[in-house]
């Protein structure tokens, strides 16, 4: 009988023909239900939005390439980890009805042994979720984002009002209102404190990009000065350019344009929404850490899709399939609640992201210890 430190050494080695021979299966297996998820995906979306492109006279090749071909990653990423353990239990299961495992573990190989080449194949594909989540992702969404905005978006959901933002240290914004589709404001309000105090206030009626200058266009504005000694002078005209550090295509951000921030991009977003108050921090901290977090728990789901399936039961395949979509929906409930938490603020950031993939830690040490070896 194979001791522990035996099984540890063998899990270490170069692989070997048992391992090629699993990690074909695995790949192959995660390959076609990731490529046939990825067909039923297109055929929905395309049969959603096909009228509204032929209705806009959207150009094909933009429908194909800028649209459909970058939807595509994010996808394929987002359920990755469901088909990573559904994969896993239906190879697996396949293995253990034809008493593969049993032949294994009656030769001699331990159990750990048999884990290599999965946790080899998980770890293969969780740095590809990771290389996904950090650049190619980003990148692909930039485009797909572009594209919504001018095809399919609603044009109407670009007006806010009663905008309040620190736009810089000490410097807070004040809008009534705003119009992101022609970059036009009105009633703006520019306070800048120091030490608690107020120093200057500048007010307008109407705010507007001016394209020529690259400067903002303020109409019957009023600045107010106050000096050190308290002493107060008003200027008033009809027009003042000036430089205002306010890019409104933040203010007007969806929740899904997150995915189009590559790691650098989102640490300098967080940083800018830390300096502004917003209550949309949490949110983004969240993403940050589910994009480390998502790809670790490839790996303990294949694992935990070993074990569930390594035996062979008299009621076949079917039943391995139900407690895989069983512990599926656990999973996904659990990771959604916790990151719901996470980014309402409810529950620190971290935490929220990295607490479901510990739980399901100890769901994997408990199955182990009463797997079949």
């Amino acid at each position: 009988k194979p001791s522990k430190q035996d099984g540890i050494i063998h899990f270490l080695r170069m692989p070997t023909k048992l391992d090629w021979y699993i990690i074909k299966k695995f790949m192959g297996s995660f390959a076609l239900a990731l490529g046939l998820f990825t067909i039923l995906i297109l055929v929905i979306d395309i049969s959603e939005k096909i009228d509204e492109f032929i209705d806009k006279d959207v150009p094909f090749d933009e429908i194909v390439f800028d649209y459909y071909l970058n939807m595509i990653p994010y996808f394929l990423n987002l359920f990755a980890p469901i088909f990573v353990f559904i994969s896993v239990i239906f190879f697996t299961s396949k293995m253990a009805s034809r008493t593969e495992f049993v032949a294994m573990l009656s030769g001699g190989i331990s159990y750990v042994r048999i884990l290599r080449p999965y946790v080899i194949s998980a770890f293969i594909v969780a740095l590809g979720s990771l290389s996904m989540n950090m650049w190619v992702i980003p990148k692909a969404k930039k485009v797909q984002i572009a594209f919504e905005n001018e095809h399919i978006r609603d044009k109407g959901k670009v007006h806010g009002r009663n905008i309040v933002k620190q736009i810089r240290p000490g410097i807070v914004m004040t809008l009534g209102s705003f119009d992101l589709v022609d970059s036009s404001g009105y009633r703006i309000v520019l306070e800048t404190i120091e030490d608690n105090q107020l120093k200057s206030k500048l007010m307008a009626e109407q705010i507007r990009w001016n394209p020529d200058k690259s400067t903002w266009r303020l109409t019957n504005y009023k600045w107010r000065t106050i000096a050190e000694d308290g002493a107060q002078t008003i200027t008033k005209g009809r027009y003042l350019d000036t430089m205002i550090p306010f890019n409104p295509v933040d203010y007007f951000r969806r929740e899904e344009d997150v995915q189009s921030f590559n790691i650098p991009e989102l640490n300098k977003y967080i940083e800018l929404e830390r300096m502004r108050g917003s209550t949309d921090l949490f949110f983004y901290q969240t993403e940050k850490h589910r994009r480390f977090a998502d790809p670790f728990t490839m790996i303990l789901l294949t694992i935990i899709g070993v074990i569930v399936s390594s035996v062979k039961s008299r009621h076949g395949i079917g039943l391995h399939l139900a407690k895989g979509l069983l512990i599926s929906f656990g999973y996904l409930f659990v990771v959604q609640t916790f990151l719901s938490y996470g980014k309402t603020g409810s529950m620190a950031p971290f935490l929220a992201a990295w607490l479901p993939s510990l739980a399901f830690v100890f769901v994997a040490l408990w199955l182990y210890r009463g797997a079949q070896k």
